[in-house]
């Protein structure tokens, strides 16, 4: 006889594996439902020759120390490991001639690229004196003291000026967030930043107080054999607890019936109806994402029916074969957590009151397309690492169409002692949020070749297509930026719509923030507010 289910969870990504978790190990029966062929979403791997990389997201923020808690929480710790500190640099248009590119790396001591020393040599390389003095008047001005500011770049350009938004802020927001800093919201993107200027009474000044105030190290972090060993190792505690987990099925439409102290959810779901049993504990390499992945002898043609790569908000992909047959049941359960992105459940929300209607009217950011390509190099000459651990790249640099480069093997001591000497991983980013992405209607073998053309100007080093020994293609579509103007408003709003509904949990990237430092903590207390509700539990502050 099947068990009922307790707690559903809708949404395989880090989020919803987290939350279920937090569910099963105080023994509710739980099931997940993730509507790709594998689970980890953005947090996910590939093999190319012979090498195990990172397709999604290669580290985490180290800051609050929940991450690594939870890492240690599944015996992960002695993976832990921390990047190269070389640091990485900036590709910008030339100071004084605006055809020509110059590459240097990108200052110290600094926030978002905000400088804590205007005047500094390694910031002044960057903006010139002309804007080091520019950026330096930004002590001789006051504060506002009433309210807050809100654009990280209106901001920078109204205290700093143009060079430090555009030569040194722009390129990395971009690179951290695919967005311009203008569109940033400061309290989500650098906590404390506000409060910091009141007090020191000016930008530098506040930026060098965060500095002061963080913990010695790294900023960041990942896992020894890539960071899809997470969900990997989530993906087999949920099964020491039989949490039951469906891929392939798509969640399209829910219902709540009976009351607050007896709640019942009904989903409907749609699956393939030939759909053999999956393996979920093996995330690596999610099959729906495809990667276009293809060694170099091999032109980097790959199958043209097969699917370019895993969308984030599952956006289709055209093709010639018959639309397998989906098959349409219902489950049911006492609570629900949604943990889709941002679109998909707002529109699984949107019936149920008038709370969820006036969400979709909130205006959210449009989603961008990121294109990530992977190179592994017979690259001799990259052994220097010329550049880093990677370039964050302007818009308006003149040689290159990629807005960021990682060198893997030069970032990661485990990638580089797996490669060899000689060999190299290297990673391009493509799209910036307002924009057509670039590689959109290009071949892979097209991209190839334009991936390995930005490769060699970022890296100051020249590299032949003879070099490349295998290559990826992975898109990354249709996310909503959780940082822009507006972000912590649309949030409440949603909080507030969601906690008027017993019963039911939503968690995300697209709620919680960038990143796994912001996501793991949301899903642990959504997690924690079900189990508590099943329970039959209160939760109390500290205080009470």
């Amino acid at each position: 006889m099947t068990r009922p289910i307790d707690v559903l969870v809708i949404g395989g990504g880090v989020a919803g594996l987290v939350a279920a978790r937090e569910c099963a190990q105080v023994g509710l029966a739980v099931t997940v439902i993730e509507t790709t062929d594998a689970v980890g979403g953005p947090v996910a791997g590939h093999v190319l020759d012979g090498l195990t990389l990172d397709s999604g997201a290669e580290s985490f923020a180290v800051r609050g120390g929940t991450v690594a808690s939870f890492i240690e929480d599944l015996g992960l710790t002695d993976q832990i490991v921390a990047p190269n500190v070389a640091g990485a640099w900036l590709h910008l248009p030339a100071l004084k001639q605006a055809d020509a590119a110059m590459s240097v790396p990108l200052p110290k001591a600094g926030v978002l690229g905000i400088p804590g020393s205007p005047l500094a040599d390694d910031v002044r390389r960057v903006i010139g004196w002309k804007g080091a003095l520019r950026a330096y008047a930004d002590r001789l001005m006051p504060v506002l003291t009433i309210g807050r500011e809100h654009s990280l770049g209106d901001l920078v350009k109204k205290r700093m000026g143009q060079r430090v938004l555009d030569r040194l802020v722009e390129p990395v927001a971009s690179g951290v967030y695919t967005t311009s800093a203008v569109d940033l919201e400061i309290d989500v993107v650098a906590p404390g930043l506000n409060r910091a200027l009141t007090t020191a009474g000016s930008l530098s000044g506040a930026v060098s107080a965060l500095r002061a105030g963080a913990p010695a190290g790294s900023n960041v972090g990942g896992l020894l054999g890539g960071m899809a060993s997470l969900p990997a190792a989530i993906v087999a505690a949920l099964q020491r607890h039989d949490v039951a987990i469906l891929t392939g099925t798509t969640a399209t439409a829910l219902a709540r019936s009976g009351t607050d102290d007896a709640p019942t959810w009904s989903v409907t779901v749609t699956r393939q109806a030939d759909a053999a049993p999956t393996d979920p504990a093996a995330p690596t390499e999610p099959a729906g994402r495809a990667d276009s992945a293809a060694p170099a002898d091999a032109g980097a043609a790959t199958d043209p029916a097969a699917p370019l790569a895993r969308p984030t908000d599952r956006t289709p992909t055209v093709s010639t074969e018959p639309a397998a047959e989906r098959t349409t049941s219902t489950l049911t359960a006492r609570y629900l957590i949604i943990a889709t992105q941002g679109a998909q459940a707002l529109r699984l929300v949107n019936p149920l009151g008038d709370q969820f209607d006036a969400l979709a009217e909130l205006d959210w950011p449009a989603p961008t397309a990121v294109t990530l390509t992977t190179l592994v190099l017979d690259a001799p000459a990259l052994d220097a690492h010329p550049r880093g651990t990677g370039v964050l790249v302007s818009a308006d640099a003149p040689d290159v169409t990629a807005k960021a480069l990682t060198h893997v093997t030069a970032k990661w001591a485990w990638v580089a002692e797996a490669a060899g000497p000689g060999r190299h991983v290297v990673r391009l980013s493509y799209g910036r949020a307002g924009q057509p992405n670039p590689t959109d209607d290009l071949s892979d073998k097209e991209l190839q070749a334009l991936a390995l053309h930005d490769a060699s100007a970022l890296l100051g080093v020249p590299l032949a297509a003879a070099a490349v020994r295998a290559f990826a293609r992975t898109e990354w579509r249709d996310a909503l930026s959780p940082a822009t103007l507006g972000a912590p408003e649309r949030a409440q709003q949603v909080r507030e719509a969601v906690a008027a509904t017993p019963a039911m949990e939503i968690t995300g990237a697209w709620l919680a923030g960038t990143g796994l430092a912001s996501v793991i903590p949301h899903a642990l207390e959504a997690g924690d507010r079900i189990r508590h509700a099943a329970l039959g539990l209160t939760i109390t502050g500290p205080d009470e």
